[in-house]
C-alpha cells in the first residue's frame, strides 16, 4: 500500500484536475449555447432555399444549369474534412475522420483533393502520409459566412471548368443535443432533395406554379451558386455546435472521473492512515514493555 504522503499528493493532483475539467465543461456549455443558436438561425434559411431551387430545376422546363450537370469525364473529386482545431472532446474526430476513410477507400477509381479543414484532420492525414491540396486552420468555432463562401466560390469555379467530377463535405451532423451523425455529403453537383412520402389515405402534395420574372436562366444563375454556399456553411455551424456538445460531454464524464477517483484515494489514505497509526502504537507499546 502507498504511503498516505505519496496518496495526498495524487489526491491533490487530481482535485487539480477535476477544476480544470470542470471550468471547461462550463465554458463548453456556454459555447454551445451561442453555437446552437447560430446553427439553429441558420437552418431554415437553408432548407427553404435548398427547396426553392428543387422546385425552380424541376418547373424551368429545359433551362440546365452546369452546378446540376455532371461531370463524368473529370479527373478527380474534392472533399472538404470538417474536425476540430482543439482536442479534448472525445470521439469527435475519429468518427469524423472514419467515414472521411470509408468515403476514401470506396471511390477510389479517380484520385480525391483533399480539403482538410481543423488542428486534428491535418495531423490525422499528415501521420497517414495523404497529400492535402489545401490546410485550412484558421476557421475558428465562429465561423464567418464571407470565409466559407470563398472555399464554395473556389469549388464552383473548379466545377464549372469540369475540373472536378463532385465535391463532397466530411462533418458531423447536427440532429440534436442528443444525437449528432457524421455524414459524407455531396454538394456539386446539385442533386434533387429527397421528397417526404404522403401518409397513407393523405391527399398527395400539390405542385408549386411559379411565373418567373426575370427568366428561369437568370435566377437560376443566382439561386443555385447561393445555394451551395448556404448549405457549405451550414456543414460548418453543424460542425462547430457538434464539436462544442462532444467536448462539453467529454469534459463532463472526466470531471465525474476525478470526482470517483478522490473517493477512492481518500479511502486508501484513511487506511493507510490508520495503518500507519496502528505501527506507530505497535513500536510505541514494544519500547515500553523493552523498559520494564
Amino acid at each position: 500500500m502507498a504511503k498516505a504522503r505519496q496518496i495526498v499528493k495524487r489526491r491533490k493532483a487530481v482535485t487539480n484536475i477535476r477544476k480544470i475539467t470542470r471550468t471547461m465543461q462550463l465554458i463548453a456549455n456556454s459555447q454551445f449555447q451561442a453555437a446552437f443558436k447560430r446553427a439553429m438561425a441558420t437552418k431554415p434559411y437553408t432548407e427553404k432555399i435548398t427547396e426553392l431551387a428543387d422546385d425552380l430545376s424541376a418547373t424551368a422546363g429545359d433551362v440546365t444549369h452546369p452546378l446540376l450537370t455532371e461531370n463524368p469525364d473529370a479527373p478527380r473529386d474534392a472533399m472538404f474534412v470538417l474536425t476540430s482545431n482543439r482536442g479534448l472532446c472525445g470521439g469527435y474526430n475519429g468518427v469524423i475522420l472514419r467515414a472521411a476513410m470509408a468515403h476514401l477507400h470506396s471511390h477510389t477509381d479517380r484520385p480525391t483533393d483533399l480539403h482538410v479543414v481543423g488542428k486534428k484532420g491535418v495531423t490525422y492525414f499528415k501521420f497517414l502520409g495523404k497529400p492535402m491540396a489545401e490546410r485550412i486552420t484558421d476557421i475558428n468555432d465562429k465561423p464567418q459566412f464571407a470565409r466559407i463562401e470563398k472555399l464554395a466560390n473556389q469549388m464552383m469555379d473548379r466545377y464549372e471548368k469540369k475540373e472536378l467530377r463532385a465535391v463532397y463535405v466530411a462533418y458531423m451532423k447536427f440532429i440534436s443535443a442528443g444525437r449528432q451523425v457524421a455524414e459524407v455529403i455531396k454538394l456539386l453537383p446539385l442533386e434533387k432533395s429527397p421528397g417526404s412520402k404522403p401518409a397513407p389515405g393523405a391527399a398527395p402534395a400539390q405542385t408549386v406554379q411559379y411565373e418567373f420574372s426575370p427568366e428561369p436562366k437568370e435566377l437560376l444563375a443566382h439561386l443555385l451558386p447561393q445555394t451551395v454556399r448556404v448549405r457549405l456553411f451550414q456543414c460548418f455551424t453543424d460542425a462547430a455546435v457538434s464539436e462544442q456538445i462532444a467536448r462539453m460531454v467529454a469534459m463532463k464524464s472526466a470531471t465525474e472521473a476525478a470526482e470517483d477517483m478522490i473517493k477512492s484515494l481518500t479511502r486508501q489514505f484513511n487506511r493507510a492512515r490508520q495503518t500507519q497509526i496502528t505501527l506507530e502504537l505497535l513500536d510505541i507499546v514494544g519500547g515500553a514493555e523493552s523498559l520494564k
